[in-house]
């Protein structure tokens, strides 16, 4: 069993939470769940069985959970999963732009314009958050 992934992601003002696990290999399966205040939004699930008995299996699972990981994400930041969460709560901040970190991450200028792809913003928050 290999360790997962956590990311919390600010999105339009709201806080969300990605996590991808691997169940190994008596259940060669990867889950991604995404949460809002602890209510599954969306799963994913992806069996890698075909890879169980492969050498080196551990990098090419490992691989397949960043990117299922580095999707689910991308797709929060589209809007796909967002309609359960959508209505504004009393108290909550105002949706907005992207969180300061997340631009910083994102190579963005003085004006908030990014110079970098999602996929490498993506990325890039990933593997800096399993340090």
């Amino acid at each position: 069993m290999l360790v997962g992934y956590n990311t919390n992601i600010p999105y339009k003002g709201k806080l969300y939470h990605v996590q991808t696990e691997d169940n190994g290999l008596k259940n060669p399966v990867i889950i991604t769940l995404l949460y809002f205040k602890g209510t599954i939004l969306a799963a994913k699930k992806m069996s890698y069985a075909h890879l169980a008995s492969v050498a080196g299996y551990k990098e090419q699972v490992r691989e397949l959970m960043k990117e299922q990981h580095k999707s689910m994400m991308k797709e929060l930041i589209q809007g796909k999963h967002t309609a359960a969460s959508d209505e504004q709560e009393p108290g909550e901040p105002q949706a907005g732009a992207p969180a300061a970190e997340v631009q910083e991450q994102a190579g963005a200028d003085p004006k908030g314009r990014i110079s970098k792809s999602l996929d490498d913003v993506l990325l890039d928050y990933i593997l800096k958050r399993g340090e």
